[in-house]
């Protein structure tokens, strides 16, 4: 792919040593709707609702909700100023790289493909769980598999096809996302019976531990779904002017979702009859009813609740569609570096559709196995959770110790958080590994014994099969990538 003029962009991208091999087709909006879509408040907020109120009863929804969106804020800030520094698709992987070194690099970037590919799972499994009812096939886990599988097989081809279908898909899931989340919650306000306001403050709930211990483990419904705003990072490469528009997307995705996510749990939460027969919902074949589901059918009547959860299914999809996009930049960005098995075969470039092939399906054959091995949308979804935060925070984390050491990577940044930036990198970091510890606890112990072997395995990859091959971008052992410097390595595109 020779450019006898390459773009502004194309230039900034070469300093770091890579050549313009994906499609640079990206705007604002498009970067925004990435973001947003894997973040998918219809998913994250609606699927693991059950186990919120569980936990923490309707203050789970009330005062949970907009805790974690003030702390994934602060942690979406820290990691756009990153982002503005090192515009690359590799994102978490080429900031830890630079800023740590080789093997700090290596780590984060296989976190963030294991919490991209198990919050896949989690969402498009979840996707099979809503639409199921409305097409009247009872959602046993047999029914629920098979539609899982055949919708990533669905994502996986859109993938394949183009970065521009998948952009004008995202810029739909924008307003599919708004839409849904209006009728939803307009519906209920409008038509269901609700709760007066002060039922929002009850702490009612049934997990069997301290109230304040429940309501942390109950986080986990606000902050699976702020997972995945990391996506504008990864399309830093398919993006016009990416040094500012990338981190605006992932930052400006939070603070949107955080808001309409909010009135939808209100909506929600407040047209609750009995939180008991809400927990304990089962259709007529005795099947577990999702507690959203629930809620709705009781609310709006059954046919009714069912078609809006419909609408949310409809915005899960489009979740699993861009989760599937970001996962396979990932992967793609670490095996050009020859960090994955069979990284010659992962790097690849698809000549007519711009796209990195074998890394989307890869992406899809593994969603599958851990959907396969967890079996449980609460096991998975803590898992990609804390792997996904593990992945944002060491960057942060290493980011702020270079601060201290005088380093002046800020400068590097067009979007900056000026003389606030080592304070809010602290609490976003302290905060975040908290949730970590937090979130591997029973009853999610399942997803940090998993956790570990996943360490364990990454381990015995790096030092048996990785080390010996993976060579580490020649930029990042500077500060401040040399503007002169050409493109170090040209990645081979093959053809159809």
């Amino acid at each position: 792919m020779s450019n006898p003029s390459p773009s502004r962009d194309e230039q900034d991208l070469r300093r770091f040593g890579y050549a313009q091999e994906l499609f640079r087709n990206m705007g604002g909006f498009s970067n925004f709707a990435i973001s947003f879509s894997i973040i998918s408040i219809l998913t994250g907020a609606v699927t693991l609702y059950g186990y919120g109120l569980k936990m923490g009863g309707p203050l789970e929804m009330s005062l949970g909700w907009p805790l974690a969106t003030v702390f994934t804020l602060l942690l979406a800030a820290s990691m756009a100023e990153l982002c503005s520094a090192y515009p690359t698709s590799g994102a978490m992987y080429h900031w830890a790289a630079a800023l740590g070194g080789r093997a700090a690099g290596w780590f984060v970037a296989s976190l963030n493909i294991v919490g991209l590919v198990a919050a896949l799972a989690g969402v498009n499994f979840s996707a099979a769980q809503f639409v199921l009812p409305f097409l009247d096939i009872s959602p046993s886990f047999t029914h629920v598999f098979e539609m899982f599988a055949f919708t990533l097989v669905v994502h996986g081809l859109i993938n394949h096809f183009g970065v521009r279908l998948v952009a004008l898909l995202n810029n739909t899931s924008v307003v599919i996302h708004v839409i849904g989340v209006f009728a939803i919650a307009g519906m209920l306000f409008w038509f269901a019976p609700h709760r007066p306001v002060s039922f929002l403050a009850s702490v009612g709930h049934s997990s069997g531990h301290p109230y304040a211990w429940a309501f942390l483990l109950g986080l986990l419904q606000a902050h699976w779904t702020y997972t995945g705003f990391d996506g504008s990072a990864h399309m830093a490469e398919e993006t016009h002017n990416p040094r500012r528009v990338a981190p605006w997307g992932m930052v400006i995705a939070v603070g949107v979702s955080g808001v309409v996510g909010y009135l939808l749990l209100l909506a929600i939460t407040l047209a609750i009859r009995s939180i008991p027969a809400v927990l304990a919902a089962h259709d007529a074949q005795g099947n577990p009813v999702p507690a959203a589901i629930a809620i709705l059918q009781t609310g709006l009547g059954y046919r009714f609740g069912n078609a809006l959860a419909a609408i949310a299914s409809m915005a899960m999809w489009f979740c699993g569609l861009s989760t599937v996009t970001s996962a396979s930049r990932a992967i793609y960005s670490l095996a050009r570096d020859h960090g994955t098995p069979f990284a010659r075969v992962m790097q690849q470039v698809s000549a007519r559709h711009g796209t990195p092939v074998a890394a989307i399906w890869a992406t899809v054959i593994a969603s599958l196995a851990a959907m396969a091995w967890t079996g449980a949308v609460p096991v998975v979804t803590s898992l990609s959770t804390v792997a996904l935060y593990s992945a944002y925070v060491i960057p942060v984390a290493l980011g702020l110790r270079s601060r201290w050491r005088g380093s002046d990577w800020p400068a590097l940044a067009k979007w900056t958080l000026g003389q606030w930036g080592a304070a809010l990198n602290g609490i976003a970091l302290v905060y975040t590994v908290f949730i970590c510890f937090v979130l591997m606890m029973p009853p999610n112990q399942l997803a940090a014994k998993t956790l570990a072997g996943v360490l364990a395995a990454l381990t015995l990859i790096y030092v048996f099969e990785v080390r010996r091959k993976y060579v580490t971008p020649g930029w990042v052992s500077k500060q401040r990538p040399d503007p002169a410097a050409g493109p170090q390595q040209v990645l081979r595109i093959t053809r159809d």
